[in-house]
Parts: structure tokens; C-alpha cells; sequence
């Protein structure tokens, strides 16, 4: 996104995310990251004749853009609050599933970005970065505020992949003795002091450190590796898993998942290379410049 941020969410690779789920009529689909309810759209309108399930964890978002898409498609759309890592519990709870195909999207909302406090670099607001205060205590602050030189050091290398992460991580604690950084703005300044950068550059040199503490707070790693497991568990034989990731770090890890998954049989790769958009898409929606679409199919076994 660059120095620039987009004032609404536009769903990234619908065409493909349509052709890899394969929609057929009286099929029903899971959608596991709703956000403002773009992909879910785009399926419901595609096949009249389908049922979509979609859920989200950050329950104001579900409030505010579900009841428009629900009013709109009655009973072929059920919508749930809930966290996918949570998949296989929301599905024998509420009685839903199997499905026929399954689409999540990992990439953070600009929706979030712009309501949600802490997730802008451009926006002065508190350092919270939780996607889901429900189902998460830490804030990014907190851990600002508490965490010692090495651990920040070692989130900020995990999570975010930058190379500065010893001179950011060393510069915060200095910092904090003299005042708590409680804001956006706060980090942001001291990162662009740490950081070398120029103003051609595309992204602030904030970005990975702020990457890197929305992946930790809200445990999203541990989040996607829970609900892969439990995506397969939840397909129909021959139903397709669609994945979009926004960085190397989730990217990596479905890449992963379904290779082990061809290797015990289970899993049909349908994506030899990995998808990304268009140059006319990236031109139309900066954000999804950094999509990478992955798709796979569960084994139909014989007998």
C-alpha cells in the first residue's frame, strides 16, 4: 500500500477464487474470513443455486457488513462469529459442514486497518493491534511496554524479517524509560529514526515492525496452522481448499501443508505455481499486490 491507504476493502483474486472453488448449483461453501463480504458476494451471485457459510472474529465487522449481504440472500447465506483456528469446534457445535469448498483469506482488512486501533501506521490511534479483543488480552503496548530487548529482537526477526530488528528492539527499550509508547504514531517515529529510508521508497519503514506485532497478537501463525488441519476434516471428497497469503511467513506455511498433504495422499495440488494478480488488478487495487492464491483438492477415494 505503500504511503497510500485505500478508504475500502476490494476482495483480491475473485475471478480465481471463483475458478479454484469450482462452484457448482446446491453445493455449499465456507467462507472463514468474511471481512466486509466481498468474496462471499462474489460467490453467492456467481451460483445462484449454492448455500454460502461465512464467518469472522472481529464481531463489529460481522455486525456492521452482514446484515446487508444477509438481508440480500436470505437463507443461502448463514453468517458466524467466530476464530477459524477454532474450525473444527464452531462446525460440530452449530452443526455445519461438510463443505464443498473452502476459501480463507489471511490478509489483514483495510477495514481493520482503518477502524480497528493500532493496525495503521497513518492513522495516530492507541497500540492495540488486537483483531479481536474478545479473544485476545495482549496488546501490542503491553508488550511494547514489558517485553525485554531480546524478545522484541526475536519478534520482529520471526515475524516481520527485519534486518533491523536488534537496533528497533534496542532503540524501544531506551525509549520507554523516558515515556510508555502508547500510540501509532509514537512507534512509528521511532522506527523511521532506526530505519533507514527515503520518501520514493513503497513501504514505511514502519511496516515489517508493525507486521511483526500484528502476527504476534494475534497469534495468526498458530492460527492458520490450526485451521488447515481442520479444513481437510471439513471438505466433502473432491471438495477444494483455497488459500490467499499476503506474506512469505503464511505463504510458507500452506505451501507446506499441502505439500505434506499430496505426500500422504490426501491432498490434490491444483495450483503448481502459486496465482498472484494481474498488473490491471494490482493497478485497480494496490493491496492486492502482494497476493499469493494457493489451491488444493481433497482425494476422492475409491471404494
Amino acid at each position: 500500500m505503500g504511503f497510500h491507504e485505500l478508504s475500502r476493502h476490494k476482495p483480491v483474486l475473485v475471478d480465481k477464487v471463483l475458478y479454484y472453488l469450482n462452484l457448482q448449483p446446491g453445493k455449499i461453501y465456507l467462507d472463514v474470513t468474511f471481512g466486509s463480504g466481498g468474496h462471499t458476494r462474489a460467490i453467492l451471485e456467481k451460483e445462484p443455486q449454492c448455500d454460502v457459510v461465512a464467518m469472522d472474529w472481529d464481531a463489529q465487522i460481522l455486525e456492521k457488513y452482514g446484515p446487508p449481504l444477509k438481508a440480500e440472500f436470505e437463507d443461502r447465506l448463514r453468517l458466524l462469529w467466530g476464530n477459524f483456528a477454532l474450525l473444527y469446534k464452531i462446525a460440530k457445535r452449530e452443526r455445519i459442514g461438510p463443505f464443498d469448498g473452502i476459501l480463507a483469506d489471511f490478509g489483514t482488512s483495510l477495514i481493520q486497518i482503518t477502524e480497528r486501533p493500532g493496525f495503521s501506521i497513518y492513522r495516530d490511534t492507541p497500540l492495540d493491534m488486537r483483531m479481536s479483543p474478545a479473544h485476545q488480552r495482549l496488546t501490542a503496548s503491553e508488550l511494547v511496554a514489558k517485553a525485554s530487548a531480546r524478545k522484541l529482537q526475536e519478534v520482529f526477526w520471526q515475524f516481520g524479517e527485519e534486518r533491523y530488528a536488534k537496533h528497533v528492539a534496542q532503540a524501544i527499550v531506551k525509549e520507554r524509560l523516558q515515556r510508555p509508547i502508547k500510540t501509532t504514531r509514537q512507534l512509528a517515529h521511532l522506527i523511521e529514526r532506526i530505519i533507514p529510508f527515503h520518501k520514493r521508497d513503497k513501504i514505511h519503514p514502519a511496516t515489517k515492525i508493525f507486521q511483526a506485532l500484528r502476527i504476534y497478537i494475534n497469534k495468526e501463525l498458530e492460527n492458520i496452522r490450526a485451521f488447515l488441519a481442520a479444513s481437510v476434516l471439513l471438505l466433502k471428497p473432491g471438495g477444494q481448499l483455497v488459500c490467499i497469503c499476503f506474506h512469505s511467513l503464511e505463504d510458507r506455511l500452506v505451501k507446506q501443508f499441502f505439500q505434506e498433504k499430496k505426500e500422504e495422499g490426501k491432498l490434490i495440488i491444483l495450483t503448481k505455481k502459486v496465482v498472484v494478480p494481474s498488473k490491471e488488478e494490482i493497478q485497480e487495487n494496490p493491496s492486492a499486490r502482494s497476493a499469493k492464491l494457493r489451491a488444493a483438492k481433497l482425494v476422492v477415494k475409491e471404494g
